[in-house]
């Protein structure tokens, strides 16, 4: 589903993201896990089509990324920010809808999704209505999931998508999260610096240390097998912070 051949990425002469090779297996969650700074972002960026490579290619569902071909890989794709990227003067159900307007979906055909994606995600119909500010952190987290689902993409790309949420509404969208996952069997590309969400998403973990991957595999091996003193330490400070 999503290649990464010696891809790159400079700012200025200062190397962000070295060359780096990556294969991301249809309807695999690979989690992309590390301190921020590291270079999550830029990765999730470039394979959206917000950052330009350096240098290597971008292979998303067999097409190259290239600016011919992003309005098409776009069209494969889902992308959920931190807080929700909503627009504030649309209702709920606007946001969710803006594409698939645009796109001139006939009104019963957005409907359908629209309740489809309410049931999937547990957003409360009643709310559909409201603009951004008048729903809670989750509700606005659920209004971009069903956004970035709308139109049914191949891929999906979170970045840090429950990193500003209270604990317990965070645990609850991670809940049902999971559920959306194993129900669109999208391939999704999820950033976070959060332990207890790699674990709970994960079929593979990508440790990422100044922009280069220094260790992958299963969440288990991350944890019990560290393949470097920076991945060990990283483990054990999230580890004491907790306790």
């Amino acid at each position: 589903m999503l290649q990464f051949s010696q891809v790159s990425k400079t700012y200025g002469g200062a190397t962000v993201v070295p060359p780096f090779d990556l294969t991301v297996e249809t309807g695999e969650v690979l989690v992309l896990l590390g301190p921020s700074g590291c270079g999550k972002t830029t990765i999730l960026r470039m394979v959206a089509g917000l950052v330009q490579t350096t240098t290597g290619k971008i292979v998303i569902d067999g097409l190259a990324l290239t600016e011919r071909t992003l309005p098409e890989v776009r069209s494969r794709l889902g992308y959920v920010i931190q807080e929700g990227g909503l627009f504030p003067h649309l209702t709920a159900a606007d946001n969710v809808t803006l594409m698939a307007r645009h796109l001139k979906w006939p009104r019963g055909r957005r409907n359908d999704r629209l309740a489809e994606l309410v049931e999937m995600t547990q957003f409360p119909p009643d709310a559909l209505q409201r603009y951004p500010v008048e729903l809670s952190g989750g509700q606005r987290q659920r209004v971009s999931l069903m956004r970035a689902l709308f139109l049914g993409p191949r891929l999906l790309l979170l970045d840090e998508a429950l990193g500003a949420l209270d604990p317990l509404i965070r645990a609850d969208l991670q809940r049902d999260l999971k559920i959306v996952f194993e129900r669109t069997r999208a391939t999704v590309l999820l950033v976070t610096h959060d332990l207890v969400e790699a674990s709970w998403f994960a079929d593979r973990v990508c440790v990422l240390q100044n922009g280069r991957i220094v260790q992958q595999g299963s969440f288990s091996s991350i944890m019990n097998e560290p393949a470097s003193e920076f991945v060990r330490d990283f483990v054990n400070s999230q580890i004491v912070a907790r306790q």
